[in-house]
């Protein structure tokens, strides 16, 4: 009987692979395990695929990318993994493959799940999507400075291990706008250095400023010197010219407007740093913590409710769920955008970047947060809540009187609002032509 024959062409590298403990063949015999939830025990930043026979399994930490793209060969399917796009595209350019691509046609594999295909021929099965993290909802009391401690205890828990799996005298670099999240992240990356008798001179907090104003400039300074750091921070001023929105759409490989304004400043930020400091390698930020939280306006956006928001699974960090016809292929849901903004900005100038926020433990702390409970269907009391949470926390677990100022987006607080204004458009049109036409 004739068999198909089935090749799996792993573009990621096992240098990309970062794990705090265990080895990469440990982890991928976790995947390869009958019970998904092993996945769970994976400690570090990983997107991985394994393979058994015509059975391939992959997994993703929720702050990075993991695409897949099935081709056709004579001889069998032929499963393209990458963590990009466009190294998909060059894959298939290069085996002769070309006429079988479109970006639409690349799947990533969603977050909090282990995705299973079987590669037996054509038509090979949709895949299987086993969820590997589903954290209990609302179990935690109705009380903020309870919560505020388990939070910020689960943060810490996460940058502990990490900041010991790194080089003792490596340089860390936080993005700091002076905010809740990355506050909060440099406050406990400060407290863990010195409990480590370490030096907190290795830890810097990067603030971008476009033509040297903003109100992350003037907020990052008021953190700093309200809470006695004022040694930590480093202004990089960057002339607003330099931003370019359409190399942004190319480098995250998507057109959403506010993704591609936040990667706009946010590869200004980077590509200066680079300048500055060739050497520099790790970078620690507070994305997700939006997320955890529900900190985003449910105004802005027709198709939610604050009941849906509250009531949702992880919600903000994997969209409407694979089961729902709500559900990206291409892009999956929630987070995995943010997560490409984030991550593929860093690897493009050589940085190494961690969102403790993304963590599974530290989500489960959000997802037993009450919120329903909390904010009995108040938008401004579910907006409230991610300050009063994280400065009570951070007052108990590190001993700071963390400043809160009003939410601010990145692309927002980098400039004045009328340089704002003038770089970006909400034109999303403009944004999807041009990556289609970088396909074409």
């Amino acid at each position: 009987m004739n068999r198909y024959i089935a090749q799996v062409i792993n573009l990621i590298p096992d240098r990309s692979q970062h794990l705090w403990s265990g080895d990469l063949a440990g982890a991928r015999r976790a995947l390869l395990a009958a019970d998904p939830k092993s996945v769970l025990e994976i400690q570090g930043s990983f997107a991985l695929v394994a393979q058994e026979g015509e059975r391939v399994v992959l997994a993703r930490s929720l702050e990075r990318p993991l695409r897949y793209f099935l081709a056709k060969a004579a001889a069998g399917p032929v499963l393209v993994v990458a963590e990009r796009i466009d190294a998909i595209a060059a894959e298939l350019k290069r085996r002769g493959w070309s006429d079988q691509f479109h970006p639409s046609y690349t799947r990533m594999a969603p977050a909090h799940h282990v995705t299973t295909l079987r590669l037996i021929g054509c038509p090979d099965p949709n895949p299987i999507y086993s969820r590997f993290f589903d954290p209990p909802r609302g179990t935690l009391p109705p009380d903020l400075d309870v919560i505020g401690r388990h939070y910020i205890e689960a943060l810490c828990g996460e940058l502990g291990p990490w900041l010991l799996a790194q080089t003792p005298d490596s340089s860390i670099g936080v993005p700091f706008s002076g905010g809740i999240d990355s506050g909060s992240v440099l406050l406990c990356l400060y407290k863990l250095l010195l409990d480590q008798r370490q030096s907190p001179g290795r830890l810097k907090a990067f603030t971008l400023s476009l033509d040297g104003d903003g109100a992350d400039a003037r907020q990052a300074r008021e953190f700093l010197r309200r809470t006695n750091l004022e040694m930590l921070g480093e202004t990089i001023e960057v002339p607003a010219r330099a931003l370019d929105t359409l190399r942004a759409v190319a480098v995250i490989e998507d057109y959403k407007p506010l993704d591609v304004e936040c990667a706009a400043v946010n590869l200004a930020l980077l590509q200066s740093i680079r300048e500055r400091y060739p050497d520099w390698r790790l970078l620690v930020d507070g994305d997700g913590g939006d997320e955890n939280l529900k900190d985003y306006p449910i105004e802005a956006n027709s198709e939610l409710t604050i009941r849906s928001v509250v009531n949702n699974r992880m919600l903000y960090q994997e969209g409407w769920g694979v089961d729902s016809l709500k559900h990206s292929l291409t892009y999956s849901g929630g987070y995995s955008r943010g997560c490409v903004r984030g991550y593929a900005c860093a690897s493009r100038y050589g940085f190494v970047s961690f969102s403790p926020y993304t963590r599974p433990s530290v989500i489960a702390i959000a997802e037993a947060i009450p919120f329903a409970q909390l904010t009995s269907g108040s938008h401004e009391r579910l907006y409230a809540l991610k300050g009063e949470i994280v400065s009570r926390g951070v007052r108990a677990v590190l001993g700071f009187d963390m400043p809160v100022y009003p939410k601010r987006r990145f692309q927002h607080g980098s400039a004045t609002p009328a340089t704002a204004a003038h770089l970006f458009t909400e034109d999303e049109a403009l944004y999807r032509r041009h990556f289609h036409a970088l396909h074409t």
